[in-house]
């Protein structure tokens, strides 16, 4: 009798069933938060998901639309007249690999965003992409790379060639000797504060802003001499509109004491003006540009990594760094990428977030999670899926453990006391299985509720028996024995 009584007891006493319920609740979240634009590559990530500190994100097509639109073309000294400003669009656009399509029956483009906003602004200054590329042919290239921050096209130009180099402007005016500004080229060295202030004026106002130079010569130097002695032309700024619902978003990150921090390859100003738009950059908050990165330890940026919200100008290898040093103050990090460079940095995170529409296949295969709709909005409705169900995960093991203890503890008081003993093996037998299944999956599928977001992110290293929750099992077992007895 003490043996069978002793193998129900045991039986009783291990919640069997918890890996089972654990798995399936964590599946049917999973299934959830697919409807929901996020897909779950790996089950354990939705639980730390919820344990997110800090989301690192990319800009462009996360927080912002990614539909640029060029609003402004200036020369050195500021708008560029009509002319010029043809001139600027027309090496531009020469300067893209886009391609002219029809699109709901309108003639447009298709490529990467930047390069479709600059052949359409063309395309409506009377430019023809496809006619100054049967004048000029483009024989050869140099593709944009996101260390050098530029990309160059060479053309056949009668019996001369022309080299169009297009980028980031405090880059190409390092690369370039003369400027051309009303009609004149005269040397840059006169020039380079007129064209930073210019630079910096369309930056504050959230623009991206591309520079344009090129140079005509009768023979093609070497390939690394093409970039060199270039003629600035003019700057190219466009406007990329936040995305709509990310500023709600941020400020329930800020309740639920989420750090957001923009990454971007912008202008620093560009990424200031419109962190501060989204409401990522607070009074207080400081941002830093790549180069200033780069001069800087890592134990250094360990010690000041919580002072910033923008990061400027980085290269993936920045991310990395940037990941490690958020991670060294025990946070828990979310960082999102699209780019085949961006994998290290979502392998080194504690949750990687590839882009499902933009993103390479490299960088879906390092991310644990992946938004089909590349919005930053996605990954807090995540985060917040991802608190609802641990919440509920816990609720089911409170049950079941409180469930235990007091079958246990009846036992335990009825042979102290010398009392017929309630429950025969058989009994223990079968309110174990009745209570260790569906009773505890209902409680894992209890509905969401968005009070999680007010709450502090839980530390990851957290054991879910704290002292409080172990104090309401034993409270709710001893209730349950009371009441037997």
């Amino acid at each position: 009798e003490m043996l069978m009584t002793s193998v129900g007891l045991a039986v009783a006493a291990i919640p069997e069933g918890l890996p089972a319920i654990v798995t399936i609740m964590l599946s049917i979240g999973v299934t959830k938060m697919a409807k929901k634009n996020s897909i779950i590559r790996k089950l354990p990530a939705v639980e730390t998901l919820g344990s997110s500190s800090v989301i690192c994100s990319d800009k462009t097509g996360t927080l912002t639309q990614n539909k640029m639109t060029v609003t402004e073309i200036r020369n050195c000294f500021g708008r560029a007249n009509s002319n010029e400003r043809k001139f600027i669009l027309e090496l531009g656009t020469m300067c893209t690999d886009t391609t002219e399509e029809r699109i709901n029956g309108k003639l447009g483009f298709v490529g990467e965003a930047t390069e479709v906003a600059i052949s359409n602004a063309a395309m409506e200054e009377g430019v023809s992409k496809s006619f100054l590329y049967d004048e000029m042919k483009r024989i050869n290239d140099i593709p944009f790379d996101s260390k050098r921050k530029m990309m160059t096209t060479i053309h056949k130009y009668g019996n001369e060639y022309r080299i169009i180099t297009k980028g980031a402007p405090d880059v190409l005016l390092k690369r370039c000797s003369n400027c051309y500004s009303g009609g004149q080229i005269v040397p840059i060295f006169s020039k380079k504060d007129d064209i930073n202030e210019q630079n910096n004026q369309m930056a504050e106002k959230a623009l991206r802003v591309i520079a344009v130079a090129y140079k005509d010569v009768e023979k093609l130097p070497e390939m690394q001499d093409v970039e060199k002695d270039l003629i600035f032309c003019g700057l190219i700024g466009m406007i990329d509109p936040p995305r709509e619902g990310v500023k709600e978003a941020v400020r329930t990150c800020r309740r639920a004491g989420i750090k957001t921090v923009m990454i971007t390859g912008d202008h620093l100003q560009t990424a200031k003006a419109i962190a501060k738009e989204l409401g990522i950059l607070k009074r207080g908050d400081l941002a830093i540009d790549g180069e200033t990165l780069e001069r800087m330890s890592q134990h250094e940026l360990e010690q000041n990594i919580m002072d910033y919200s923008v990061f400027a100008r980085v290269s993936p290898e920045h991310k990395v760094r940037i990941v490690k040093a958020f991670q060294s103050t025990g946070a828990v990090v979310a960082m999102t990428g699209d780019g085949v460079n961006d994998a290290p940095a979502l392998k080194q995170a504690d949750i990687g977030v590839a882009m499902g529409i933009t993103g390479s296949e490299v960088s879906k295969d390092a991310a644990a999670m992946i938004l089909t709709d590349d919005n930053f909005a996605t990954i807090v409705k995540a985060v917040e899926n991802g608190r609802n169900l641990y919440r509920n995960i816990k609720f089911a093991i409170q049950f079941l453990l409180s469930g235990n203890f007091g079958a246990i503890l009846a036992v335990l008081v009825a042979s102290i006391f010398a009392l017929p003993v309630p429950f025969a093996p058989v009994h223990l037998l079968f309110i174990n299985l009745l209570t260790d299944s569906l009773p505890a999956i209902a409680l894992g599928l209890e509905p969401h509720s968005k009070a999680v977001m007010e709450e502090k992110p839980r530390p990851l290293n957290e054991s879910i028996l704290t002292k409080d929750f172990l104090l309401r099992i034993a409270v709710e077992g001893a209730s349950g024995c009371a009441t037997t007895m």
